[in-house]
């Protein structure tokens, strides 16, 4: 077998049901996984680029449900507000002043965290969603770019960017493109329901999947039922919203008949753990949306509201809030958690054909971890040390499509110091303004 990348003597988590592959190899051509299992059963291979990972996990690469990704230049201006002031005194008057440049500095330098960090494909929801695509494609790593629909905020503008969605889809929607779009409309309290009909009916007309906030706010929540007699679930039931190809963030006021509509109509969720926590917005019932049968992936939220965009360190929280809110230590185990950050990730992003899996035909997505650190040895369970021991810091290698973009930590398609400095200026320079 010819390959273009070989990377041998790693342990191998496929996250595909084959559980944990102690000596294994994996091979890509192209774009492309052509073997990811035991040594002993590999073929012959021989590659144009090899990489010795002793003492390495490699792992799917992990995938980022929900962010808002040029927040990256509101990092710690906003910090401890209640979640009404935090959105209409600190972060919106700031997002008034953004423009694409800023957008593209900020997008550049969460891209670089996110790599740095092994994300490589993440869910967005922000304003000009057409200068994240460019910093994507110059970072060389896998997006799904939902542009904002605020209609309560301008609602010509909100009407406008349906029309830019679709024309972004009709760039970016081809065989073997790493972007793909979705529209975006805020949540039901910024948008009528007459605009989220025109939401649902064009995602139907276009073959678009939807980005939505749901019942994140308790306030927003009880204001929704004291508006129309029904919460937020219902209510998009009721006009027709609702359905497999919607991807809603947060879904923590939900009661039981909310969740076994979401179940109904196989809506997909996004775990915010770390934001929810920080912004106190309560809890996610995990375990009861997932026996439901609920397809649920993990998110960060944006960089204002968490303050990282590393998956890794929101995994151990997204584990141990769950297991504080049930005071039950067993549920959400490690294994499950990773599982939500990769397969059930590509899942909820309507990519499970293509990546969130290592296992052959599936694009060549992959991280690896150095388990060669005191904090990860010794090494009994790895999806435990992966999970509550290790961080971003601790992913050496990242290829996305098949092309090695991080290799020893060194990141091959970004200047780190140049991005940084300028998304600090940007930065700066909003605040001034």
């Amino acid at each position: 077998m010819n390959a273009d990348i070989l990377i041998k003597n790693c342990m191998v988590l496929p996250m595909d049901g084959r559980g944990i592959i102690a000596k294994g190899i994996i091979a890509t051509k192209d774009n492309t996984i052509n073997y990811a299992g035991p040594i002993t059963r590999a073929p012959n291979i021989r590659a144009e680029k090899t990489l010795d990972a002793t003492g390495m996990v490699a792992i799917p690469g992990l995938i980022n449900c929900h962010t808002h990704l040029a927040m990256t230049l509101f990092r710690g201006i906003a910090e401890d507000q209640p979640l009404e002031t935090w959105l209409t005194e600190s972060i919106w008057p700031l997002e008034a002043k953004l423009g694409p440049q800023d957008i593209y500095h900020g997008s550049l330098l969460g891209c670089l965290e996110m790599i740095k960090s092994g994300t490589t494909c993440f869910a967005d929801m922000y304003f000009h969603e057409e200068t994240v695509a460019k910093a994507v494609q110059k970072a060389g790593i896998r997006a799904v770019l939902a542009p904002g629909l605020l209609e309560s905020l301008i609602k010509d503008l909100a009407e406008e960017t349906i029309k830019q969605t679709i024309q972004l889809a009709e760039r970016y929607h081809k065989p073997n493109s790493t972007i793909k779009i979705q529209l975006g409309p805020h949540t039901v309290y910024t948008c009528s329901l007459d605009f989220l009909k025109k939401v649902r009916e064009t995602a139907t007309r276009h073959n678009l999947d939807i980005h939505i906030h749901l019942a994140e706010s308790e306030e927003m929540a009880n204001q929704t039922k004291a508006e129309y007699g029904k919460t937020e679930a219902q209510l998009l039931q009721s006009i027709g919203f609702l359905g497999s190809d919607v991807l809603a963030a947060h879904c923590i006021h939900v009661n039981q008949e909310d969740m076994q509509t979401l179940a109904k109509y196989n809506v997909k969720i996004a775990y915010n753990p770390v934001a929810n926590m920080k912004l106190a917005q309560g809890t996610a019932r995990i375990p009861d949306l997932q026996k439901l049968g609920i397809t649920i992936g993990l998110g960060t939220d944006g960089p204002a509201s968490n303050n990282t965009l590393d998956l890794l360190r929101n995994m151990k929280i997204a584990a141990l809030l769950q297991k504080a809110h049930y005071r039950d230590s067993t549920v959400l185990p490690a294994k499950n958690v990773l599982k939500m950050a990769t397969k059930d990730a590509a899942m909820a992003l309507r990519l499970d054909d293509t990546i969130g899996s290592l296992e052959p035909g599936k694009r060549a997505d992959i991280a690896l971890i150095d388990l060669k650190k005191p904090h990860l040895t010794p090494l009994h369970n790895p999806y435990a040390n992966i999970i509550y021991s290790a961080s971003g810091s601790d992913v050496q290698t990242l290829i996305v499509n098949g092309k090695v973009i991080m290799e020893n930590r060194n990141v091959k398609t970004l200047n780190e110091e140049e991005i940084m400095e300028k998304a600090g200026e940007t930065s700066l320079n909003l605040l001034t303004r």
